[in-house]
């Protein structure tokens, strides 16, 4: 395979056709269609069907992009760390954060950080794990701090368990439900949860599972964690928190802790990468203040 060929199946998927990614190359249309028939040569298989709705990825061709995505992505970064080795321009990190680690340990980590690495560029993500999954595979994120159980990860990915994290039922100041005690008294209740996978809401409805406690029979989807703090303040919806952030005193406001018992066990929080692909220097940097402040 070559690079140019890659280049131009990447281009294909984000452009929408031959001609807009022709122009977007500054290459001719049949420059880039012997490129991609090289391409499909070389796999042997073929990677896009043409029809009057346009252009379509098969299979084989879904499977080349994300691994082309990652290629590009990797030998871009290697070509910004030789950059920065010649005295070039800084380097450009993208991260995903959990929230809960946004609002305790990113400040004084990005202070620290920029006191180092003044010239790097950096991007953040909200760090839910049905959106981290993609960005790490494709290359676009270089690490993530998220909740995670490491039997749901693929096995491209590798988890650095770093910190435990528990959680409890969470609701407005003066909610009627607020003295609960168990269980069952929370049922009935309107609750907003974000159920995807790896998420806090979905950790609470499998282990009340296995405590053969009936799940609530009301509850709003939500991946949001902005929309679910409104719906939770603004009210009577119940969410599930961890319990380190809503001590925080900014993030709190306007929240109480429920007193349920029991409570589920604590998840895990880590930092989730490529396995077998380093980071480069600046990330490596970055992803060890991380670690360091969360083993404390």
């Amino acid at each position: 395979m070559k690079d140019h060929q890659l280049r131009a199946l990447i281009q294909v998927a984000e452009s929408g056709s031959i001609r807009a990614a022709s122009r977007a190359m500054n290459i001719s249309q049949s420059a880039l269609t012997k490129a991609l028939r090289e391409l499909e040569e070389d796999v042997g298989a073929e990677l896009l069907t043409r029809s009057y709705k346009g252009i379509a990825f098969t299979p084989a061709g879904n499977a080349l992009l994300v691994r082309a995505r990652l290629a590009q992505a990797t030998l871009d970064k290697a070509r910004e760390e030789i950059r920065q080795l010649r005295g070039g321009a800084g380097a450009r990190i993208a991260i995903a954060l959990t929230p809960l680690v946004a609002a305790t340990i990113l400040p004084p980590i990005l202070d620290e950080f920029r006191r180092s690495q003044p010239d790097a560029a950096l991007s953040l993500e909200e760090g839910l794990l049905n959106h981290v999954l993609p960005g790490l595979l494709e290359g676009r994120l270089d690490f993530a701090v998220v909740l995670a159980n490491p039997k749901d990860l693929p096995y491209e990915l590798v988890f650095e368990p770093l910190a435990q994290v528990r959680a409890v039922p969470t609701g407005r100041i003066g909610h009627p439900l607020a003295g609960a005690q168990s269980w069952d008294a929370l049922k009935d209740a309107s609750w907003v949860l974000n159920l995807t996978d790896g998420s806090l809401g979905n950790h609470l409805l499998r282990w009340l599972a296995t405590q053969g406690v009936e799940p609530p029979r009301n509850i709003v989807r939500c991946a949001s964690l902005t929309l679910m703090l409104e719906l939770m303040r603004r009210t009577d919806c119940i969410g599930f928190g961890p319990t380190e952030l809503l001590s925080d005193s900014l993030f709190a406001v306007g929240l109480q802790q429920f007193s349920v018992s029991p409570v589920p066990g604590p998840m895990t929080l880590g930092i989730v990468s490529l396995r077998g692909v380093p980071l480069g220097t600046s990330a490596a940097l970055l992803a060890r203040l991380f670690a360091r402040r969360l083993r404390r």
